[in-house]
């Protein structure tokens, strides 16, 4: 640990001074890793690595230029070590001798290290490098070798976790190459694609492959195939050479018998559910419903890896592919035998994939038949041995609810689902993606769903108290708000269980800020759903929105977000501003200062609160509300310059007597703004616009103002009234609204002499 941070250290100092000011660091190291000390050279081949990996994250143009002329001087030597250390620890496992094997593994590790930095980093055009080249093709060579050799070593020696992770980094190494250099890895598609599909697809990878060695090939066809580069336009003509090439070396290797045996094999082989996660079903239900899908998960996990590779080359191959995969689902058509495992889970990984190509099978599935005729009759099977098929079947349905699924077979699935939220299989229950989708697609209708409400709503809400594990009650409630969301003021009559429920699981949820997130989004379709009711929730609601958007606490990191949410909600429905509601506008000053992505929503909780009981606000708040818009206005955007001046403009409206004095001590500055001629023609209109309110609506306290700037200005009264109106009338072009502009007319004739 401590000669990695010394390496570390070095780098950092490396990447400031390395190579003008400290010229002589990379020689002092090359002639370090060739001492014969062990420990000498280990040492040195470390820090090696990390200047390195350093000096290739720097992205300025001079900065590059220094590594690649630096790659280019001691690319031959890296490969000569690379080498050396790699026949070295070979020879070692063959006679035999563990503990030399280890060491020299370790150098191994470190020189390929080096070398995946300088080959992906160091050149512009790697494929015009002869050694560049030939080390790549030796990387398959080699990989080769270290797959045969992790036969003979036992799970137990030492060597086998640095032997797997030597494996892995050299497939990061064509990984990498091929994003970066797209067009320099076309001589190694054809070599890339042969490796990957015989060790992953056919008999050759038995008993030496491991999961993330899998991962990884499945990854390296996955970019082969999807890549952009490889894709001719739809215009033949405007394609590249390069483009048109990989594309041929492509089109060639993936015939269809390679197709056909990729896809049955993604279908029969990586889509079975596997001892572990049966077992896992059974011992602890809701972590197996927590799915690791979404983000980068393909790239590590090998689930996800698999079905996002069987996804893209569907999509990329779908018509040899539809045929294939239909073939599959008719085999399987009627019942399947309860005793046979296998057959379960073989239709269980075929139903999987014709939910993953449910937009590529639209014109070749008839899925509404499908449903009447089979897949509705597989949700009643209730055996416990068919479970994984029910689950699946939902699941599938929810794939094919946006694709093509009709209208009117709507209640027989909420009908089925109702059974489902009623299977005593925790699972099947819980499935909780498949019932979202139903709920928040385009063609949901509430007239269908209102007369399974009342039952879904409570069995959900048992569903939301039997679960035990944060996320899975996430997913509960996200199903909770869906519906609450879908039906609004029809939810009433059955949240009184809910409402009981949710400070406890609040109280409950205190280390789990995520879980907590979801009872805020709840909460704000429940505030939505209930209208001016929800005040009585305030004893609960007002704390919960109190502690999310209180920047002192350290939750308000994870909750403000929805917080403000849920306070601006919670204002739009109620009634009146009770003492509670007032109280809580205490944490708006500091979130004010945040000055962050949030600043719209707090401008519209002020204005929340101005419509709702102007006086009573403006008098315990107003002066703060000043303080923090002025200094707002010194460092914002136009844009929040803009709705800040909304705000006062606001205030003018419902309060146009006190409002100029309580906002007095940023009427100057928009005054001089009008004077000045603002040049941005959104902010002079709405200088214009709060100016006018004054004018018309207070004439006195325009009077005094006119006054006060007079004095600071050093002139006369009519000269600064005079500017005033020369500006506004040669700026009347700037205001937009036609509200605004009647505004402004009244107001200038306001200051014309009356006969009375």
């Amino acid at each position: 640990q401590i000669a990695t941070q010394i390496s570390v250290l070095i780098a950092k100092v490396a990447r400031v001074d390395c190579p003008r000011q400290w010229p002589e660091l990379i020689p002092t190291l090359l002639e370090s890793v060739k001492v014969q000390d062990d420990l000498r050279q280990h040492r040195a081949l470390l820090t090696f690595y990390h200047v390195t990996k350093t000096l290739a994250s720097k992205r300025l143009a001079a900065d590059r230029k220094l590594f690649y002329d630096l790659a280019s001087g001691i690319y031959s030597f890296a490969c000569s070590l690379w080498n050396h250390h790699t026949d070295t620890f070979l020879q070692q496992i063959c006679t035999g001798d563990e503990a030399a094997a280890t060491n020299s593994l370790e150098r191994t590790l470190l020189s390929l290290k080096v070398l995946r930095k300088l080959t992906v980093h160091g050149f512009v055009e790697p494929h015009w490098s002869v050694e560049v080249m030939s080390f790549l093709h030796a990387v398959f060579e080699r990989l080769k070798q270290f797959l045969e050799c992790s036969r003979s070593i036992r799970a137990e020696n030492v060597c086998r976790d640095r032997l797997e992770k030597t494996i892995i980094l050299f497939t990061k190494v064509l990984l990498d190459f091929l994003d970066q250099h797209p067009f320099s890895f076309t001589p190694l598609i054809q070599r890339s694609l042969e490796f990957a599909v015989s060790y992953v697809f056919t008999e050759a990878g038995e008993g030496i492959v491991f999961e993330r060695f899998i991962v990884q090939c499945m990854n390296l066809i996955k970019m082969i195939v999807k890549n952009y580069a490889y894709k001719p336009s739809k215009n033949i003509e405007d394609s590249s050479a390069e483009t048109l090439e990989a594309h041929k070396i492509k089109t060639a290797f993936f015939t269809y018998p390679t197709l056909m045996e990729i896809c049955r094999r993604l279908v029969s082989h990586y889509f079975l559910l596997t001892k572990e996660e049966l077992a896992m079903w059974e011992e602890d239900p809701e972590s197996f419903t927590v799915e690791e899908t979404g983000g980068d998960s393909w790239k590590y996990s090998l689930r996800p890896c698999t079905e996002v590779l069987f996804i893209d080359i569907f999509h990329e191959y779908n018509q040899p592919l539809t045929p294939v995969l239909l073939e599959m689902v008719h085999g399987l058509q009627g019942p399947t035998n309860m005793e046979d495992t296998s057959a379960v889970l073989i239709k269980d990984a075929v139903y999987n994939a014709v939910g993953l190509a449910a937009y590529e099978l639209f014109d070749s599935v008839d899925f509404d038949q499908w449903f009447k005729n089979q897949l509705l009759a597989e949700l009643q099977v209730s055996h416990n041995r068919y479970k994984p098929i029910r689950r699946r079947v939902i699941w599938l349905i929810g794939q094919w609810i946006s694709v093509k699924f009709k209208s009117d077979l709507r209640p027989l699935l909420y009908e089925a689902i109702r059974n489902l939220l009623q299977d005593p299989d925790l699972v099947v229950s819980i499935n909780k993606s498949c019932f979202g989708s139903h709920i928040y697609d385009f063609e949901f209708r509430t007239d269908q769903f209102l007369p399974y409400l009342e039952s879904m709503f409570t069995l959900l809400f048992q569903l939301l108290q039997e679960v035990t594990q944060c996320d899975t009650k996430m997913h509960v409630l996200h199903v909770l708000s869906c519906v609450i969301e879908r039906v609004n003021m029809q939810i009433r009559p059955y949240v009184g269980c809910l409402v009981q429920y949710l400070p406890l699981l609040w109280k409950q949820s205190e280390e789990h800020n995520m879980l907590r997130c979801a009872i805020l989004t709840t909460l704000i379709h429940l505030v939505q759903g209930l209208g001016t009711d929800s005040k009585n929730l305030y004893p609960f609601l007002l704390p919960v929105i109190q502690l999310s958007t209180d920047v002192s606490q350290p939750p308000h990191v994870y909750l403000l977000e929805d917080g403000l949410e849920l306070w601006l909600v919670t204002l739009e429905n109620s009634p009146c501003l009770t003492p509670e509601l007032l109280r809580i506008f205490q944490n708006m000053s500091a979130l004010l200062e945040l000055s962050s992505e949030n600043l719209k929503n707090c401008f519209k909780i002020i204005n929340a609160y101005i419509f709702l009981s102007s006086s009573e606000f403006l008098q315990m708040y107003a002066s703060d509300l000043c303080r923090s818009f002025c200094e707002l206005l010194e460092d914002i955007t136009t844009e929040g310059q803009v709705q800040v001046l909304k705000v006062v403009e606001n205030v003018l409206k419902v309060n146009p007597v006190l409002g100029p004095q309580m906002f007095q001590p940023l009427l100057p500055s928009i005054f001089k703004g009008i004077i000045d001629g603002e040049r941005y023609p959104v902010v002079m209109s709405t200088y214009l616009g709060i100016m006018g309110r004054v004018l018309l609506q207070n004439a006195s306290f325009f009077s005094l103002l006119l006054s006060q700037m007079a004095r600071e200005l050093g002139q006369e009264l009519d000269q600064i009234l005079s500017n005033v109106i020369e500006m506004w009338v040669d700026r009347m072009d700037n205001i937009t609204q036609p509200e605004r502009r009647k505004l402004s007319a009244l107001a200038l004739l306001s200051l014309l002499p009356s006969l009375n």
